[in-house]
C-alpha cells in the first residue's frame, strides 16, 4: 500500500520505519523546514526501548541509563525511592534519558533521503473511495491508500476528524532546559523528582555531561509569561535544598523553553475511513507518567502489525489498531491527567513502606499499564513490555512533546 504520514516527529519516523520494513510505500510530510533539533530530553522506558529494538535501533552510546527515581521534599528529605533497574533484568530493556534530537537522528538513520518532505503544512484531506488526498498550504497534493496523522497535539488531522475544542489545557506548565550543568547528579543514573508548595522540579541526567531539568508551575493559557522567567524561577525555587539552587545558578535564559500542558479524552474510534491518528494527535496527555513518547512508539508498533494482516479492506485494519490500543492508552491518559504529583503533598508512603515493598508494588502497578508478554524466542521480534511508572511524585517525565 501507499501510505501518507503527516508529521516527522518520533511517531512519524517510527511508523515510517515499521511500514517500510513491511514493504509499504511511505511518504512523510512535515511542516518544519528541516528536522527539528529542539525538545530537550526524552525518557524512554523499557516498553519504548523494546519497540526501538524491534525497529533495529539501539540507544547504545547515546543518552544515559536511569536506574532509580527518588522523590524528595523541597528541604531535601527522601520521600520515596523506586528502583527501576529491575525492569532491565526482567524484560531485557533499559530505561534511558536521551536528547530528543539524538533520538530523532537514530530514527532517521538509514531511511531514504527523499522520504520526508519538509516545509509541507497539511491544510485539509479528502477521501474518495479507496484513496485519500492531503492538500498542503502551497497548493500541492499527495494521494495514497491510507493517511496517518502523527502531527502532535496541534494536529490538523485530528481537527479534520474530530473538529475544534477537543484538546483542553491542563493545570500546569513546564519551564525546562537541557544544559551542561556540572553537579554530582549529572554523572549518575539517578533521576530526582522534588515537590513543594511552590511547584515541582525534575532533574534527570541525559548523558554527555547534560542535565535535563524542569520546573512545573500552575498555568492557564490566559497567564502571561514573566518578563524574566529565570529570575522568577530563582525567586520561587531558589531556597529549596541542594542541588536546586546550583542548577538555577548554572542555567541561562538561552536554555529555557516553556510548554503549557494539555489533554484530550481518548476516543474508542480515532479515525474515519482510511485515516487514523498516532501519538499525541490521538492522546495528548500531561507528562506526569513519562509515557508520551513511549505510548507513541507502541502505537507505531501495533499499527504496523495490523497493516501486515491480509484484509481486503485496509480501513478495517485501522479500526482494529484503534480498538487494540484504546484500553491501554485510555488508562494511561486518565492516570496522567489525575496524577497528583505536582500539586499535593503526597502521603507518607516512604515511611509506611520500605523500598523493597515499593519496588514490588511498582512492578504490579506496571502491569496495569502494559500487559506483560512472555519474552519471544531469539528469532522473533520483541513486543513492547511493561514499564515502571507510578501515581505519585516519583513518576518520570516524558519528552516535552514539542518534537
Amino acid at each position: 500500500m501507499e501510505i501518507l504520514v503527516i508529521g516527522a516527529g518520533v511517531g512519524g519516523l517510527a511508523v515510517a520505519r515499521e511500514l517500510l520494513a513491511a514493504g509499504h510505500r511511505v511518504r512523510v510530510y512535515e511542516q518544519a523546514p528541516a528536522r527539528r533539533t529542539g525538545g530537550k530530553a526524552v525518557l524512554i522506558w523499557s516498553n519504548g526501548t523494546a519497540v526501538l529494538h524491534d525497529l533495529g535501533i539501539t540507544l547504545d552510546g547515546a543518552g544515559n541509563r536511569i536506574d532509580r527515581i527518588d522523590a524528595l521534599t523541597s528541604d531535601g528529605r527522601l520521600r520515596t525511592g523506586q528502583n527501576i533497574a529491575h525492569t532491565a533484568d526482567r524484560f531485557g530493556f533499559e530505561t534511558k534519558a536521551i536528547a530528543r534530537r539524538d533520538l530523532l537522528e537514530r530514527l532517521a538513520d538509514g531511511l531514504p533521503d527523499d522520504l520526508v518532505h519538509y516545509g509541507k503544512t497539511c491544510e485539509r484531506m479528502t477521501q474518495d473511495g479507496d484513496r485519500v488526498t492531503a492538500t498542503f498550504d502551497d497548493g500541492s497534493t499527495a494521494t495514497g491508500d491510507l493517511l496517518i496523522g502523527a502531527d502532535g497535539h496541534h494536529s490538523i488531522v485530528r481537527r479534520h476528524l474530530w473538529g475544534e475544542g477537543t484538546v483542553h489545557p491542563a493545570t500546569f506548565g513546564t519551564w525546562q532546559g537541557l544544559s551542561p550543568i556540572d553537579i554530582d547528579l549529572t554523572g549518575t543514573h539517578r533521576h530526582l523528582m522534588i515537590t513543594g508548595r511552590e511547584g515541582a522540579c525534575g532533574l534527570m541526567p541525559a548523558g554527555d555531561g547534560l542535565l535535563q531539568w524542569w520546573f512545573d508551575v500552575r498555568w492557564s493559557p490566559a497567564d502571561p509569561h514573566p518578563a524574566t522567567p529565570l529570575t522568577d524561577l530563582r525567586n520561587r525555587f531558589g531556597h529549596w535544598a541542594s542541588p536546586v539552587p546550583e542548577v538555577l545558578a548554572a542555567a541561562t535564559d538561552d536554555d529555557l523553553e516553556f510548554f503549557g500542558h494539555h489533554w484530550n479524552k481518548v476516543r474508542r474510534v480515532w479515525g474515519e475511513g482510511r485515516i487514523t491518528l498516532l501519538g499525541d494527535a490521538a492522546h495528548t496527555m500531561p507528562p506526569t507518567l513519562g509515557q508520551g513518547a513511549n505510548q507513541t512508539l507502541e502505537d507505531a508498533w501495533v499499527l504496523a502489525r495490523e497493516l501486515v494482516k491480509d484484509d481486503t479492506d485496509p480501513s478495517s485494519r485501522l479500526r482494529a489498531y484503534e480498538k487494540t490500543r484504546y484500553p491501554q492508552i485510555s488508562r494511561v491518559s486518565r492516570m496522567a491527567k489525575r496524577n497528583p504529583a505536582n500539586w499535593r503533598i503526597p502521603p507518607l508512603i516512604g515511611r509506611l513502606f520500605p523500598e523493597t515493598s515499593q519496588t514490588t508494588l511498582l512492578a504490579r502497578f506496571s502491569n496495569r499499564l502494559t500487559t506483560p508478554t512472555p519474552r519471544p524466542a531469539d528469532d522473533q521480534p520483541p513486543p513492547p513490555h511493561a514499564q515502571p511508572t507510578t501515581e505519585g511524585p516519583s513518576a518520570g517525565r516524558t519528552s516535552r512533546r514539542q518534537g
